[in-house]
């Protein structure tokens, strides 16, 4: 490419290499979801082909990504683990923020009609994204602790006041009534009024969504392999505790 006086412009650039020898973690989340939620009639507390479309984009993201390790979901966010040791990139923070955004947002637009075929997208979703690091392996592992326990805590409330409202309440009473509720309470509450043992709900809505290349697939950054929508078979999807010591005992290769 021909040199121009403009050229010395690239040297404002700030070079925002991540810190070697640290896990590095892009979250993705969803901007005023909740709005978009009610715009498309998504099912309350939680609806399945929202979260399977979620699902489909965050293998779309690790299928253009071969050292993604892991990926864990709940909701409308995702986040993705890369291996320590990753070069992709150059270990650019803006870069691997804004790519694997763009691949989820576009991912997620692409594959609407899969999901919700009778409803019609009316405006693009957004979604923003942010890049971690994290030292040490507990360091990392604490992280998705953290975001299990927050899908927990969060489908236990929405659980309960969605609940309340289909019976009858405003959303304004419903919160009211769960306001300064501890888990106990809620639980106490969907079991009494409704019938509901909360640890008989589905997994994936108490536990979210953990996902992890089959061992022994092929090497996804491979050209041919890029964007092959029914290639989700490759990946196993799994909805189990990741706080516990039993699941790392079970994938210890994820942190070697």
């Amino acid at each position: 490419m021909a040199k121009s006086r403009f050229e010395y412009v690239k040297h404002f650039e700030i070079l925002d290499e991540c810190l070697r020898n640290c896990w590095i973690v892009v979250r993705v989340d969803g901007k005023n979801f909740h709005k978009f939620s009610v715009a498309h009639n998504f099912k309350k507390p939680n609806d399945d082909n929202a979260l399977d479309l979620m699902n489909e984009s965050a293998c779309g993201v690790m299928r253009l990504f071969h050292d993604i390790i892991l990926a864990y979901g709940a909701s409308d966010e995702y986040s993705f683990v890369f291996k320590k040791a990753t070069k992709t990139y150059n270990r650019r923070a803006s870069k691997l923020s804004s790519t694997v955004v763009s691949q989820f947002s576009s991912s997620y637009t692409f594959h609407w009609t899969k999901y919700f075929p009778n409803q019609k997208l009316l405006y693009p979703p957004v979604f923003d994204s942010r890049v971690v690091l994290y030292p040490s392996d507990m360091n990392m592992r604490d992280y998705l602790s953290w975001r299990q326990a927050d899908c927990h805590i969060n489908n236990l409330f929405n659980t309960c006041f969605w609940n309340l409202v289909h019976d009858g309440m405003t959303t304004k009473q419903a919160e009211a009534s769960l306001k300064g509720t501890n888990s106990s309470e809620k639980n106490e509450l969907l079991f009494s009024k409704f019938r509901t043992n909360y640890n008989d709900l589905p997994q994936v809505y108490r536990k979210g969504t953990i996902i992890l290349r089959k061992k022994g697939c092929a090497d996804y950054s491979k050209k041919d392999e890029l964007f092959q929508p029914n290639s989700n078979s490759r990946f196993e999807v799994l909805h189990e505790d990741i706080i516990g010591q039993d699941f790392w005992t079970e994938h210890a290769d994820l942190l070697t």
